[in-house]
């Protein structure tokens, strides 16, 4: 794959020509004051994860709506009464779910506690989900992915919850008597990533204990931008919708703004870690720029830093990146 976006130097600099919506803090302000409204029930059932290391909990909590969400907690097996850990909440890729109770326990390897959340609604692809979406928006007359889903209003529009799922899971997170409630960090690659920047600025000023943002390659930003440029991926799925409902771009646009990245993530106030990938189609650089550009901007202009891929296509940094993310969260937490 070619590099087919801007050249570097002016991804440094480039911050998006989307307009956030007048309302956007009092439409999250109402959203998320009438999640809260109803009672969390975070549940932690011990399970047989058949690994001596790490102990695993089967985690269901009421996100959006009531409804209710799957998660894993993964923590050190015999950990010491009264000791408490640092908490990686991570959110998963497009399609994704949160898999089998072994399946991804790297955080609790390196020694945090690690919250994977279910996405509600998928997990056909890759890895399963155990999540359904009960909204009557799903419904709808949308694109076969879930881009277009509900996008007739915000407040019917899928991501809408999403975001208040990952804002909840966050809380849920919280209540383990192993997690240390000051110390989360939030992470996540692609549609994680997306929804990582999402929940930094959400919970600026609502939720105390997040302390820093990793998001990687991360989708869900500069919707005007990727929707004209990415080739491939689910951006597509909006571009192909509006290639039959002609008439909706500027109607859908206006949805799209409530749950830009580029305008959640300005409000975050922790330290951030972003990564890029030059040659990535699917999320194209200079929407992940656009986002990191932006990152903090009403949030108190927090340290951030992004690692950029020249030669990597949407996996962007894997394994090396991985390195990255645990030596920022080290100096953090060493500070």
């Amino acid at each position: 794959m070619p590099l087919f976006d801007l050249p570097l130097e002016q991804l440094r600099h480039y911050t998006s020509a989307a307009v956030a919506p007048d309302d956007l803090d009092a439409f999250w302000d109402r959203t998320l004051t009438e999640a809260r409204a109803l009672p969390l029930n975070a549940v932690f059932e011990p399970v047989d994860n058949y690994l001596s290391v790490i102990d695993t909990f089967d985690v269901t909590f009421s996100g959006f709506g009531g409804h209710r969400i799957k998660g894993w907690l993964h923590v050190l097996a015999h950990l010491e009464p009264g000791r408490r850990l640092p908490v990686v909440v991570e959110y998963i890729g497009y399609s994704g779910g949160r898999g089998l109770a072994n399946q991804n326990t790297r955080w609790a390897q390196a020694g945090y506690a690690h919250f994977i959340m279910d996405t509600r609604g998928q997990g056909y692809g890759g890895v399963f989900g155990d999540t359904p979406d009960p909204h009557p928006s799903a419904g709808e007359v949308n694109y076969a992915g879930l881009m277009t889903r509900g996008a007739g209003h915000q407040d019917d529009y899928y991501f809408r919850r999403v975001y208040v799922d990952a804002f909840r899971a966050v809380e849920a997170a919280q209540q383990h008597p192993a997690v240390d409630p000051s110390k989360v960090v939030l992470t996540g690659v692609s549609q994680g990533g997306g929804i990582t920047v999402a929940a930094a600025g959400l919970t600026a000023g609502r939720l105390d204990g997040v302390i820093a943002a990793l998001p990687d390659v991360p989708f869900l930003q500069d919707f005007p931008r990727a929707i004209d440029i990415a080739p491939r991926g689910p951006y597509p799925e909006i571009a192909s919708f509006l290639g039959r409902h002609r008439d909706r771009y500027e109607s859908m646009l206006a949805v799209l703004n409530y749950f830009d990245g580029v305008h959640l993530g300005r409000f975050a106030n922790v330290p951030a870690l972003f990564s890029a990938a030059q040659m990535d189609d699917i999320c194209p650089p200079s929407t992940v720029f656009a986002s990191y550009n932006n990152y903090g901007a009403l949030g108190g202009s927090p340290e951030k830093d992004i690692e950029v891929y020249r030669f990597n296509n949407h996996e962007g940094g894997q394994e090396h990146h991985w390195i990255k993310q645990l030596q920022f969260l080290r100096k953090l937490l060493s500070s």
